[in-house]
């Protein structure tokens, strides 16, 4: 509810505009179902091999680790930011510290490299080229750039 508004940046609206929504839904595609096929994965859709990054209800393991989470809904926000329980009410959501102090992973940056790393069967070692030039298959600050989605009433 408190994620929806103009005023304070819609992450909700961001977030299912990027690609970490639409996760799963990428697990469907013939690319991921070629690449599956030479891991000897059927459907992608249905491999924890797959879904431990492609949805957090798997939150990075081979199996469900929280039924309260639908599958379909790919990568939310728990898996970059922690779980909320702790840390969702509004009285905590408004004193960052507080919230880093109930569990808030924050920058969410430090939870990137859990799926975006050369365990991944699509990494390529030269995806990124970073700001001195060196090819990397992966740079926080450009990946960043492409989903961020900050609170313009608070300095981030």
């Amino acid at each position: 509810m408190c994620h929806k508004k103009d005023l304070t940046g819609n992450q909700l609206a961001i977030w299912q505009a990027g690609p970490h929504a639409k996760a799963f839904e990428l697990l469907a595609s013939d690319e991921a179902k070629a690449v599956g096929a030479k891991l000897g994965i059927e459907n992608p859709q249905q491999s924890g091999a797959c879904l431990k990054c492609h949805s957090t209800a798997y939150n990075g393991t081979e199996e469900v680790q929280n039924e309260l989470i639908a599958v379909e809904d790919g990568v939310q926000c728990e898996s970059c930011h922690g779980a909320g329980k702790n840390y969702k009410s509004k009285q905590i959501m408004e004193d960052r510290a507080q919230c880093i102090e109930n569990g808030m992973v924050y920058p969410a940056t430090k939870s990137c490299a859990k799926c975006h790393n050369d365990a991944s069967p699509t990494w390529k070692p030269d995806r990124y080229t970073t700001k001195d030039g060196k090819p990397t298959g992966f740079d926080v600050e450009q990946a960043f750039d492409k989903i961020k989605h900050p609170n313009p009433a608070k300095a981030e």
